[in-house]
């Protein structure tokens, strides 16, 4: 093998510049989606508890817009600053096609959608955030498992408190169970946990959050045993060398 081959061509101070100042951006674009993605929890909360109709809702719907063009925006920033575009492009297109706002667009359109869509529609931003807070995570975290952990476990609390929203929206004043929002909140953890609930769902939108909750308890549960085997092997391996240099 020839030795130039194993050169690598050094980094201009410049480069180095701009990589370091493209990931200082892109973090703070990534704090700027989860701090918009609360704004639109806390307004969706309101409304739920409300029953305020959000699709005439021109605030909301104003709002929602510009928090997805942003959304779409930190998808260019990331894009650009990207060492391998295509590669960024492929792995982060569920980020671009969550930024796109559907609502707005149906609203526009005119088209029709039954009210249990729209109201799962309108979640879709949400789940744009909850993507960015596992990559903020990554970000503050040293240690690869512990990342992955934590942003696992936040995200498993979002799409229960969602799905709750969701349950509590379609089932209060249908479903005799449902008598309260904590109802809801339980009946959500309950069937993330696999454990089940007495509780039976009658419409359309409880029903499909039935099965994904547990769909989704399945997947992330299995990191609490990874997790754990990881920290206590590492334990174990620190103990030993502790031990050796005694």
């Amino acid at each position: 093998m020839s030795s130039t081959s194993a050169i690598q061509p050094p980094v201009s101070a410049p480069e180095k510049s701009d990589k370091k100042s493209g990931k200082h951006l892109q973090m703070f674009m990534n704090l700027v989606v989860l701090i918009l993605s609360v704004m639109l929890i806390v307004w969706i909360s309101f409304d739920t508890f409300k029953n305020t109709p959000f699709m005439q809702n021109t605030s909301y719907m104003t709002f929602q817009f510009w928090v997805c063009v942003f959304f779409m925006l930190d998808f260019i920033v990331g894009w650009i600053y990207a060492e391998n575009r295509t590669k960024f492009f492929l792995h982060r297109l569920v980020f671009l096609l969550l930024s796109v706002p559907y609502l707005n667009i149906i609203n526009y359109m005119g088209i029709h959608l039954s009210h249990d869509a729209l109201y799962f529609v309108r979640f879709i931003p949400l789940a744009r955030g909850a993507l960015a807070l596992s990559i903020v995570m990554g970000y503050l975290s040293s240690n690869a498992i512990t990342s992955l952990f934590v942003s696992y476990i936040s995200i498993m609390l979002l799409v229960c408190y969602y799905c709750s929203l969701i349950f509590y929206s379609r089932e209060y004043g249908v479903n005799p169970e449902v008598d309260t929002y904590w109802t809801a909140l339980w009946w959500s953890f309950m069937n993330l946990s696999t454990v089940g609930c007495n509780i039976s769902p009658v419409t359309v939108a409880g029903k499909i959050v039935a099965v994904i909750l547990p769909i989704s308890g399945m997947i992330i549960f299995p990191l609490f045993t990874v997790y754990l085997t990881n920290f206590v092997t590492n334990t174990i391996k620190k103990n030993h060398s502790k031990n050796s240099d005694i």
